[in-house]
C-alpha cells in the first residue's frame, strides 16, 4: 500500500485601517516551491541544515507563481520583510503569522512569500493576489497554515 503526503497552504490576509476597522478580510490559496520541499525534507533530517522559516515577505510582483521560484518578483526594498510573529505547530498544521504595521510595505501589494532568512533564503511559499491596497497608516496581519495531509492510500 503506498500513501501520498500533500501538503496545502491557505493564507488569511487582514488589512486594517488606522481606525482599527477592517478595510480587507480575504483568504487566498499559496504555491510551495521546489525549493520550499527541500527545506522541508532538511527539516525532517536527523541533522538539518537549513536555518527555519522565520520571515514573510510582500512585494509587487505581477508573474505567475512557478514551482521553481526562490524569490519574490519585486520585493519591496523598504518594509518588504518582516520576522514572524508567531510560528505554532498542531498535527500536522503549521500556522505562521507576521503583521506589516503602518509605514510598512505601503502601496498596492500583489504577493506575498515565507522566508528562512532576513535578506535572502529559502522561498518555502509564495502567494499571487489582485491587489491590497495598504495606505501608509494601513495595518496588514497575515496568517499562512500550511496543512499536511495523506490521501489514504
Amino acid at each position: 500500500m503506498n500513501s501520498r503526503i500533500t501538503l496545502a497552504g491557505r493564507v488569511h490576509l487582514t488589512l486594517i485601517g488606522a481606525d482599527g476597522e477592517i478595510k480587507e478580510d480575504r483568504y487566498e490559496n499559496n504555491l510551495v516551491t521546489t525549493a520550499g520541499l527541500g527545506h522541508i525534507a532538511d527539516q525532517l533530517s536527523s541533522s538539518p541544515g537549513d536555518a527555519a522559516m522565520g520571515y514573510m515577505a510582500l512585494g509587487s510582483g505581477t508573474g505567475a507563481a512557478a514551482a521553481g521560484d526562490t524569490a519574490l518578483g519585486n520585493e519591496f526594498a523598504t518594509g518588504g520583510r518582516n520576522a514572524l510573529t508567531a510560528r505554532t505547530d498542531s498535527g500536522a498544521v503549521v500556522t505562521y503569522t507576521c503583521t506589516f504595521s503602518a509605514g510598512e510595505s505601503t502601496g498596492a501589494i500583489t504577493e506575498a512569500g515565507i522566508l528562512n532568512d532576513a535578506s535572502a533564503g529559502t522561498l518555502l511559499a509564495r502567494l499571487l493576489f489582485s491587489a491590497i491596497n495598504k495606505a501608509a497608516a494601513d495595518t496588514l496581519a497575515i496568517t499562512w497554515t500550511l496543512t499536511f495531509s495523506d490521501d489514504g492510500v
